[in-house]
């Protein structure tokens, strides 16, 4: 019905290539040597940082102080707790382009900032707090050549009221919401991101205050998460309980609610040179783990991707924008464990979620999208889906389910990966045709400023009324680079956190990790305590009259 039998990326070779330590990658090193960009790069460099400015000066004309610009109703918004967000978010972004006087207006901003206490009605988020505001103004104080003490001083005020999502001595898992007023955790259950995506940062700030104890806490929430038997080898739950340390439900995802707790495992083992293999192993053990059970290809096309195991351990032919930083991850992780297959298929995934970009009216990718299988019992194949979905997915190789663009990064993300580990110059036209599209379609005429877009594959559906602060941290910072002299923030000298805040990283070591997936013995076997489990909060937009639980296949508590 579907086309030719599913391949499986020559499934059982890849396998065996992955469980070898054997490679011919240069030790050490990630990015291509003696990579230079073309002199045409400039151009478009210079096309991204104008792209910046447009948008940076609408948010200062109609939300300066705010989290985010509504650049459609000239207004602001203040999804994320009311202190400027877009301002924290931008300035590594400002430092990197050369913006110095309005890197300079965000210091004395950020300076003034009241972190005791909400300035809105909301909790506190301590992943989205932790990426954005405290990985913002770590990243800020050493780009800046670490002339501006007062971005550590304010990273330590907010970091120590979210210590409190540790609610007693012997918690290991932090809760994911805070009520600064009464420094009191909202009692819920959580995700694997929220509870794995804090280490980069917390450490970050241990080795700039002198207080080991951020570092301790956020990695011991990475440990007890390890330490929990998981559905599959190396692949935790997206779902988890910090009361009972026990996963929540067995859904296994590369997507949102699980996405960065993969990414930092390696990112971690770069930054800290740790001699402890725990974080390196792991994450080549998830790697391991979704080659075996996840990775497939589409009967359209060949378009490589990683499904995701529902709770009923089914495979799901569902992937999504959030997912598609996983081609980045895997390139630079099999840089640093010397795993050549690993990269090629990091390669591969980059290539699948450009095929989403590539395949629509307007050149940008949608929020959600699944592929037919060729397994009868995939709840993709047992959809009910449109005649045009239907003529889509013949055409493209998978179907569009979530249409919209909140002014993801994911696929730019991986895309500037791809680029400085191999210098093949399609990653260059890619990031060209990306700008192209941004110019085209998401303008608004309103304001100057770039909103997104409701439908990727019909732009008359209109725009977006937000524009979220990862534009201006993640968006604009990968196009830019992309596009700049590759020592430039290398990739061997630099961790980013997962809003795009570059860390100074020290020499690499050699190799990260033993150089095999480490399969622990655990005392229990996987025992879920419940049937679903929860997905971060990402953008209110984002849910607007969409049934997440039919497009995602999980609940979402928002």
């Amino acid at each position: 019905m579907f086309g030719s039998q599913e391949k499986m990326v020559s499934r059982s070779l890849c396998v065996l290539l992955a469980l070898s330590s054997a490679s011919t990658t240069l030790a050490g090193r990630v990015q291509k040597d003696y990579l230079v960009v073309p002199p045409t790069a400039y151009g478009n460099r210079d096309a991204v940082k104008q792209i910046f400015v447009d948008s940076y000066t609408a948010y200062k004309k109609f939300a300066f102080g705010h989290d985010d610009l509504l650049p459609l109703s000239k207004g602001f918004s203040d999804g994320r707790n009311g202190w400027g967000a877009t301002i924290i978010d931008a300035m590594s972004t400002m430092q990197i382009m050369g913006l110095d006087d309005w890197f300079n207006e965000a210091v004395e901003f950020a300076s003034k900032i009241d972190f005791s206490k909400s300035q809105t009605n909301d909790t506190v988020s301590v992943f989205e707090t932790t990426i954005r505001y405290l990985g913002g103004l770590l990243s800020a104080y050493e780009l800046s050549g670490k002339k501006h003490p007062v971005l550590v001083e304010k990273a330590k005020e907010v970091a120590d009221k979210m210590a409190f999502a540790w609610q007693t001595p012997h918690q290991k898992i932090p809760y994911g919401f805070l009520d600064f007023t009464t420094n009191s955790p909202v009692i819920d259950t959580s995700n694997i991101a929220e509870a794995g995506t804090l280490d980069l940062e917390w450490f970050t700030l241990s080795k700039y205050t002198g207080n080991d104890t951020y570092r301790a806490l956020t990695e011991g929430s990475v440990r007890e998460v390890a330490s929990i038997p998981p559905p599959l080898p190396g692949l935790a739950a997206q779902g988890i309980d910090p009361a009972t340390d026990a996963f929540v439900g067995a859904y296994v995802t590369w997507g949102g609610g699980s996405d960065s707790y993969f990414e930092y495992l390696i990112k971690y083992a770069r930054l800290t040179n740790t001699d402890d293999n725990l974080f390196a192993d792991l994450w080549h053990t998830a790697v391991d783990s979704s080659i075996k059970f996840l990775l497939r290809e589409s009967p359209v096309g060949n378009h490589v991707y990683l499904a995701d195991q529902n709770n009923d351990g089914q495979i799901v032919g569902v992937s999504s924008h959030l997912a598609c930083f996983h081609g980045g991850n895997w390139i630079l992780g099999g840089r640093l464990i010397n795993n050549d297959t690993i990269v090629k298929i990091g390669l591969d995934l980059v290539d699948g979620c450009w095929n989403t970009y590539a395949s629509t009216a307007t050149g940008i990718g949608p929020e959600v999208f699944r592929y037919f299988t060729t397994n009868k019992t995939d709840p993709s194949n047992q959809r009910q889906i449109t005649d045009a979905q239907r003529k889509f997915n013949d055409e493209h190789g998978f179907y569009i389910t979530a249409a919209d663009y909140i002014l993801r990064p994911e696929v730019l993300e991986s895309n500037f990966y791809a680029w400085r580990v191999t210098g093949d110059t399609k990653y260059l036209d890619r990031a060209a045709s990306a700008i192209k599209s941004f110019n085209t379609y998401l303008v608004a005429k309103e304001t100057g400023g770039y909103a997104g877009l409701n439908d990727v594959d019909d732009p008359s559906q209109g725009q977006i009324d937000d524009t979220e602060s990862f534009w201006f941290a993640e968006v604009l910072k990968y196009l830019y680079l992309t596009f700049d002299d590759p020592d430039h923030i290398s990739l061997d000298d630099y961790v980013f956190n997962t809003e795009a805040h570059p860390f100074i990283a020290p020499p690499a070591k050699p190799v990260y990790g033993s150089g095999a997936p480490n399969h622990p013995v655990y005392e229990t076997a996987f025992v879920p305590s419940k049937v679903d489990a929860p997905l971060p909060a990402i953008s209110p937009n984002r849910f607007a009259g969409v049934d997440i639980k039919a497009e995602v296949g999980v609940d979402i508590n928002l």
